[in-house]
């Protein structure tokens, strides 16, 4: 059901959809519009200010519901065809003091580049950038593309099988073989030279490359930390769309499964395959209920406490917010009674917390308490 209400910050006036989600009445106000194709939005650190991630290459601040002033260029280095360009964005935890941010993007020749920037006075420096690492990608899909930092201060990389269809390059495929750098949860620490390898990674010493942290992944998009839980959404194949939950303090060296598996099932479907070692998904659906997930947050907002602890995702097709609760390895799937919000490609939050949605058409919203 649509009803209109003046935006928070009296930007403007404008439709916006109602839900009800695990019983509690919420609606999603639409706070922006206008972007090019956004892949994220997050507040800047320390000044309050939305920053929306346009696939084109360029983050741009919020301003009156409208693009406003550039924090960020890079649409003179980034190829953004297909599912490429540039897809994600990590402040420095000592942002405040040390200026520094990380971005993920796929550069001229198609390559995954992850580069550290320096921001003051609001806004980066271009010539600061300074590439980290390198990653070959031989398809224009499947790049993954979320970055971020964890608890332990590392930075967090996703990366998809490398594209096409099935995992088809190499004997085994990317996500299986732990020597390659796609189809992975990489963990890298960016104090190195240019970064150094953290000490807990589980092939540090040998066994795979140094800096793969988890391994069996197609494309995880979108993904989020909450405490030591990492929620990753990875994008099916034929049949299956999964979340999988980890704790990074426990679960190194995880194998999500994929290519022998797609969901809990084997892959291709009606295939035997060996499961043993391999973590199962905590939640999965099928492509009768949609075609591509998109990772979203775990709600720690004080507008909404009854939704503390969910969290959301939902599916690019169906625009549905959906959402599930994770306790002791146990995931249940709320229940979300509203209307699609449009191609949904990323989550994130505001400043003081609240859930952030935007969409591939430009537009942002915000989850609120109904009115």
């Amino acid at each position: 059901m649509f009803r209109y209400a003046v935006l928070l910050g009296g930007l403007l006036a404008a439709p916006a959809m109602a839900a009800t989600i695990d019983g509690t009445n919420v609606a999603f106000d639409r706070i922006g519009e206008g972007f090019v194709r956004p892949v994220e939005a997050l507040a800047l650190p320390g000044d309050g200010r939305l920053l929306v991630v346009e696939k084109t290459g360029t983050v741009r601040f919020l301003e009156n519901g409208r693009p406003g002033g550039v924090f960020l260029d890079l649409s003179d280095k980034v190829s953004d065809g297909n599912e490429q360009g540039l897809l994600g964005l990590a402040f420095d935890p000592q942002f405040a003091t040390s200026g520094l941010f990380y971005v993920n993007y796929t550069d001229a020749d198609g390559d995954t580049q992850i580069v550290r920037f320096a921001a003051g006075d609001g806004a980066a420096d271009p010539a600061s950038g300074e590439v980290l690492l390198s990653i070959d990608q031989p398809e224009g899909n499947h790049n993954g593309g979320w970055i971020g930092f964890g608890p332990d201060g590392m930075l967090y990389v996703g990366t998809g099988d490398g594209g096409g269809g099935g995992d088809q390059h190499g004997e085994i495929g990317n996500g299986q073989d732990r020597n390659a750098l796609l189809g992975k949860i990489l963990r890298i620490d960016p104090k190195g030279s240019p970064y150094a390898i953290p000490a807990g990674n589980p092939f540090a010493n040998g066994g795979g490359a140094p800096e793969v942290f988890l391994y069996g992944l197609r494309n995880p998009w979108r993904n989020t930390f909450d405490g030591n839980l990492l929620y990753i959404a990875d994008v099916g194949q034929n049949a299956w769309e999964e979340i999988d939950v980890v704790d990074v303090t426990r679960d190194t060296g995880a194998n999500l499964g994929w290519r022998t598996m797609e969901g809990r099932d084997c892959y291709p479907e009606g295939t035997m395959c060996v499961q043993g070692g391999m973590v199962m998904p905590n939640h999965v659906y099928g492509h009768d209920a949609g075609c591509s997930i998109t990772g979203g947050i775990v709600y720690r907002g004080q507008a909404l406490p009854d939704l503390d602890g969910r969290y959301f995702f939902a599916d690019y097709c169906t625009g549905v917010i959906e959402g599930l609760r994770y306790d002791n390895g146990e995931a249940t799937a709320l229940v979300n009674t509203g209307e699609s919000l449009g191609t949904v490609t990323a989550f994130g939050t505001d400043a003081a917390g609240e859930m952030l949605v935007v969409t591939d058409d430009g537009l942002v919203f915000r989850m609120v308490p109904a009115r």
